[in-house]
């Protein structure tokens, strides 16, 4: 089996009351990162897990009804933090990108897609099966910019393909194995949006699904808001789950991917909207 190494990054970042995002959290305005992830994979080279935001997405919040987003989660972008820069400074071009793992479709994670314009997209087939022909507001109300997607966006689509999930993955009964080698294997945790997908990767050899997580990344896209939340089980408050696409769904991924980090305390946890664990993996 193949190991990855796993970069954390962020593109951007919004704004929201810390309340709406975990009980018991204060009612103030709190800056959430609009985290991404680099995966060098030593055959296929470097690989993004979602882009963040992008100078397009601010575009689209200045305007009808984009603009009705920025309303509800403000976005501030410097174009030094976009992924292509960030891509650039580590020695890649956007050419270099050939492959883009896109946990969901909300505009904080494909924001920056039009960048990449040799990738094809690895996603589960419900993520854009759910959201393809939504416009104006009602896409908005899904947290979905359609103009943030090329226009050959669905000929690009390399769907994940799930099978019996090996030892270890529990409560996970299937997962997708990205590269094929058991480097990275993808897990559905719809909910928050359909057909959304966490990973979980190897970044060290003697890692092992049945182990205790050691050397084991876990990339959790939008399962919690934060970490504490995650491996806690903590909830959000009632408003924020009026965003989600199907709440109960949330609510069970999110209980799943706790149950794995129970039985794995040792792996690294990633969530886009927090900062990365550190001192673990």
């Amino acid at each position: 089996m193949n190991t990855v190494q796993v970069i954390p990054l962020r593109a951007g970042e919004c704004f929201n009351f810390a309340a709406v995002t975990g009980q018991g959290e204060p009612w103030r305005v709190k800056s959430f990162p609009a985290g991404f992830a680099l995966i060098v994979h030593p055959q296929r080279g470097p690989v993004l897990f979602d882009t963040g935001y992008s100078s397009l997405v601010r575009r689209l919040m200045r305007r009808w009804p984009g603009v009705l987003y920025g309303l509800v989660t403000p976005v501030r972008l410097d174009e030094r933090e976009t992924a292509r820069a960030q891509l650039a400074r580590l020695g890649w071009s956007a050419s270099d990108i050939r492959e883009i793992i896109v946990s969901h479709l909300h505009a904080d994670h494909v924001g920056a897609l039009r960048d990449f314009p040799q990738a094809r997209f690895l996603l589960d087939a419900p993520a854009f099966g759910e959201l393809r022909g939504l416009q104006g507001v009602k896409a908005v109300r899904r947290a979905f910019l359609p103009e943030l997607l090329p226009d050959d966006f669905a000929s690009r689509i390399q769907p994940l393909k799930f099978t019996a999930a090996p030892p270890g993955l529990s409560p996970f009964s299937e997962v997708a194995d990205v590269f094929g080698d058991e480097s990275v294997l993808a897990v559905r945790v719809p909910g928050h949006a359909p057909g959304m997908v966490a990973l979980i990767a190897r970044t060290h050899p003697q890692a092992t699904w049945e182990g205790d997580g050691a050397g084991l990344t876990v990339l959790a896209a939008d399962a919690a808001w934060t970490v504490r939340a995650l491996r806690e089980g903590l909830p959000v408050h009632p408003l924020g789950r009026l965003a989600f696409w199907n709440a109960a769904q949330e609510a069970r991924s999110a209980r799943r991917l706790c149950e794995w980090l129970t039985g794995h305390p040792q792996a690294q946890v990633i969530v886009s909207h927090d900062a990365p664990e550190v001192g673990r993996a």
